[in-house]
């Protein structure tokens, strides 16, 4: 366990004791979303992609992207130096292209993530926040 010390205009520092390896909390559940959502794709990946009106190929490539993101950002934490480092770069990249075309294909124009006529599968509310966790993990790696 270590400990965090800020500094402080009074006399006594504020000490906090500190978590080593609670980024894996944030990895298991950014991971189970990802390969969730990649996994729920395959059963007809044809009529996915002609309901979201993009080709075929790329509405695989997006489900297998989502896959691999997810367990990339597992694999990256325990994979060791450098490697491990691209891998959750990698993957946080390869999260946060999923969510702007998310954001941008299906949930634009509403914040709240209740769905409405307008916006079937919600507003981006989540998908923000998974962008910004992806981005997190794009920019930090493993020194998270």
């Amino acid at each position: 366990m270590t400990t965090t010390t800020t500094n402080s205009t009074n006399s006594t520092a504020l000490s906090l004791p500190t978590v080593g390896g609670a980024d894996i909390l944030i990895r298991l559940s950014l991971a189970g979303t990802f390969i969730y959502h990649g996994l729920d794709k395959f059963p007809n990946i044809a009529a996915g992609a002609e309901w979201m009106g993009l080709p075929y190929a790329l509405w695989l490539l997006v489900a297998l992207a989502e896959i691999a993101a997810g367990a990339g950002i597992i694999a990256g934490r325990f994979i060791p130096n450098a490697i491990g480092d691209l891998t959750s770069r990698l993957s946080g990249v390869a999260i946060a292209v999923t969510m702007v075309g998310a954001i941008y294909l299906v949930h634009w124009g509403q914040w709240s993530n209740m769905p409405s006529e307008s916006h079937p599968f919600g507003g981006m509310e989540f998908q923000t926040l998974l962008l910004a966790t992806g981005l997190f993990f794009a920019l930090r790696g493993n020194k998270a």
